[in-house]
């Protein structure tokens, strides 16, 4: 049975919790977390861009000049790909680069990602994280007391709170989300996560 601390806001340890072995402690698996992580950055592109093509132009309707007698190589249209002004050949066409994975991978993906940060220590439960004033300075405290003010890191909570809202939203290396948004990308994507009891409690609650 995998177990971690509980720590208070001071950083000094009040109990010992036992981890849902079925979430933080099964065999990684790497292929369907590489999917999942590919999905999830897939799912952010828009898509949306795209260039005209010679028949999308304006102008170009008549033929610059004949066909023959000129010394000019023969030309359709001046709006043609090798113009100034032309259409382009080859260029990107709006998309959709959604991709899809089954609920079973998605969440054998997300058990993956929290097993890997337990194993690599980088789970950090407290009791709770609750801040007397909104201000980034108190924010940076607590981590700094966590000892994790160098460090990219997920805050998870059950609820948001508007303090800790305004003072974390400024800290680049700081990325705040409920339980219920918990997501491949950021956890793979920050180096140490830091939750909740309560929030644990969700999300074990979720995927058990």
């Amino acid at each position: 049975m995998k177990k971690v601390d509980l720590l208070n806001l001071k950083g000094e340890k009040v109990k010992e919790l036992k981890l849902n072995e079925n979430i933080f402690d099964i065999t990684p698996n790497d292929k369907v977390l590489y999917d999942a992580v590919i999905l999830a950055r897939a799912s952010l592109r828009q898509g949306t861009h795209k260039t005209k093509n010679r028949s999308e132009v304006s102008g170009g309707g008549k033929k610059p000049w004949r066909q023959k007698g000129t010394g000019h190589a023969r030309q359709g249209s001046i709006r043609a790909v090798q113009w100034v002004g032309g259409g382009r050949y080859g260029t990107p066409v709006p998309r959709d680069y959604s991709k899809k994975q089954n609920r079973k991978e998605r969440k054998i993906a997300l058990k993956t990602a929290l097993t890997e940060k337990a194993n690599e220590k980088c789970l950090i439960v407290v009791e709770n994280i609750t801040l007397s004033t909104p201000k980034t300075k108190e924010m940076l405290a607590l981590l700094k007391t966590l000892k994790l003010e160098d460090k990219k890191t997920l805050i998870i909570v059950k609820e948001f709170d508007e303090n800790l809202i305004l003072a974390s939203r400024n800290l680049q290396n700081v990325v705040l989300i409920a339980a219920d948004e918990v997501n491949v990308l950021d956890l793979v994507a920050t180096d140490t996560v830091l939750i909740t009891e309560d929030a644990l409690n969700a999300i074990e609650e979720v995927l058990k």
